[in-house]
């Protein structure tokens, strides 16, 4: 559906190329918009950095409330318009998924990088140029912060560990009970932590299981050496408390085995139906003597358990847990050893597990909670937050997640740099005084990155509402003369020397904070033209509906 009009006389009519419904912007125009969507959505995030950050309380269309301050979480319940802001809002993703911290950092930093090229623009720098020169920048500022500013760190000392994890969540609401959610973190990552043959693997996500239940304090909450989940026995009178427990993991069914398609018997005497419920009676209690001949304590299933199985078990004293989910299964697995089976007549010694030191059953509230607890070295652990309300259980578990990414990138990669805004003012000195040796045109921008990074420090100050032109001088002075440690303490925004203080960042966050940051801003400079599409009759009605409850379009959208 294109049309294009041609007209032959001398006067040139408007020529019609695009649909007459599609605009277009472009050129200059598109560059200023994207700078200013980025500016936006940097400024929405800015107040959340630092340890005097502000909360942010986000109603999700369905009446629901989040409040936090990981910029990660904001920006995902945020709805945007624009293509650029979207972009943002996909780089402070990316970095949440590769190293789990600095989302805000990026997001802050993003903006400013974009900012301070408006000027550039505005006197016709060609946007290649800055590009350019950005990516000279990057290059440099890696390279910088690996050779001479980063320090490397003993993964073994524990108070060393901690203070790292402290400064992410020095940041966070969690910081009252800091010492408590550094240890469990800690200790998580610890317990997840795997090494074979040299490769290491850390799954925060699948083995380390945050279970929230609401009620008691936040100082209850604690990770246990092993697993918990929310199921109870299956049968009243089974024991709920058993120590050294032999564990049996099963992925079948502990009843009869019913035809996968509908099956019919005919019968010809009485008879025949009871030797019908005879044979299923033996069949039960056949899988249930396999069972019982390995002497377990405990039988836990992905499947149900039938009443004749229950019986049977527990007459011979074995308790059993039914309909567990696979992803606690494997939890499970890697602590108390043994190997899940999938058919009882196959089960053998080896597959029981006997790691687990403790098995019990709790309640909380009015859920039961059943625990394998005391495992020697598992593999996997279970972290139980407690909390007033649910919203506060939310965004301690946000945090935690933080933490746990920290320890995790510290094991990984071990190697510091300082926090505090330390090292974007480090990196900007250094920056500046490379630009001298830049010929041409490009050395305007490189110098702009320099001035971008200093948005850190400087939002920083302004969280705590110091006096940020006095404070900013005072820091580029210490970094001129004294060393790459100084750094801001987001509490009094007075400047300190982190080797003092104790705040540092990992290597490998910032690396990818600047990365992400850098490349996102060259990524919308390059943009110079915009063409939005016609809307649909659909979309308009659901605008003017979007104030009330969104009504389902009118007829269904046509497909193009």
């Amino acid at each position: 559906g294109i049309q294009i009009l041609f007209e032959n006389s001398k006067m040139q009519a408007p020529m019609l190329v695009l649909k007459n419904n599609t605009q277009r912007e472009s050129g200059r125009k598109v560059q200023l918009g994207n700078i200013k969507a980025a500016k936006t959505i940097s400024d929405v995030i800015r107040t959340c950095l630092g340890p005097k950050a502000m909360l942010k309380m986000l109603m999700d269309p369905m009446g629901g409330i989040v409040m936090t301050n990981d910029g990660n979480a904001i920006l995902r319940e945020i709805q945007v318009q624009h293509p650029a802001a979207k972009s943002m809002i996909e780089i402070s993703r990316t970095q949440d998924e590769e190293v789990g911290d600095g989302t805000t950092s990026v997001i802050v930093l993003a903006g400013e990088l974009l900012k301070v090229a408006e000027p550039f623009l505005t006197e016709n720098m060609h946007p290649t140029v800055i590009i350019a020169a950005y990516r000279q920048a990057l290059e440099d500022l890696v390279e910088i912060m690996g050779k001479e500013i980063s320090v490397s760190v003993d993964t073994n000392n524990r108070e060393e560990m901690i203070k790292i994890i402290k400064s992410s969540l020095g940041t966070k609401f969690m910081k009252g009970w800091n010492d408590l959610a550094c240890g469990i973190a800690l200790d998580a990552v610890k317990c997840v932590h795997l090494e074979q043959g040299g490769h290491k693997e850390i799954d925060i996500k699948r083995y380390a299981k945050v279970e929230k239940v609401p009620g008691g304090t936040i100082e209850e909450s604690m990770i246990l050496d092993g697993v918990m989940f929310n199921k109870d026995v299956t049968h009243t009178g089974m024991r709920r408390r058993i120590e050294n427990p032999r564990i049996i993991m099963l992925d079948c069914n502990l009843e009869y085995k019913k035809g996968e398609s509908q099956t019919n018997l005919e019968f010809m005497q009485e008879t025949d139906f009871r030797k019908i419920l005879q044979l299923e009676e033996d069949y039960i209690k056949q899988i249930c003597e396999d069972i019982i001949a390995l002497k377990p304590d405990l039988v836990i299933t992905e499947k149900g358990v039938s009443d004749l199985a229950q019986h049977f078990l527990l007459k011979a004293g074995i308790t059993a847990i039914r309909r567990l989910r696979k992803s606690d299964m494997n939890r499970v697995q890697r602590c108390v050893g043994g190997q899940i089976v999938h058919r009882t007549d196959e089960l053998k010694e080896s597959d029981v597990g006997t790691m687990c030191g403790l098995f019990e059953i709790k309640k909380f509230g009015d859920e039961y909670f059943t625990f394998l607890t005391k495992c020697k070295d598992p593999k996997a652990c279970t972290i139980l937050l407690r909390g007033a309300s649910k919203d506060v259980l939310m965004e301690v578990e946000r945090n935690l997640q933080d933490a746990m990414n920290v320890a995790r990138n510290v094991l990984m990669d071990p190697q510091l740099v300082p926090g505090g805004g330390a090292v974007e003012a480090a990196l900007a000195h250094r920056l500046n005084e490379k630009s001298k040796t830049i010929p041409g045109v490009g050395q305007w921008p490189y110098r702009a990155v320099a001035e971008a990074l200093m948005v850190i420090p400087k939002t920083l100050m302004q969280n705590c509402g110091v006096n940020t032109i006095r404070t900013m001088t005072a820091l580029t002075a210490k970094h001129a003369t004294e060393g790459t440690t100084w750094g801001v303490n987001g509490d009094t925004g007075v400047i300190v020397d982190m080797n003092e203080f104790g705040v540092w960042d990992t290597f490998q966050v910032k690396a990818q904070v600047f990365k992400t940051a850098i490349e996102t801003a060259i990524l919308l400079l390059r943009i110079d033209d915009i063409v939005s599409g016609v809307k649909k009759q659909s979309d308009l009605d659901a605008e003017k509906m979007a104030g009330k409850l969104q009504a389902p379009p009118a007829e269904p959208p046509s497909e193009e």
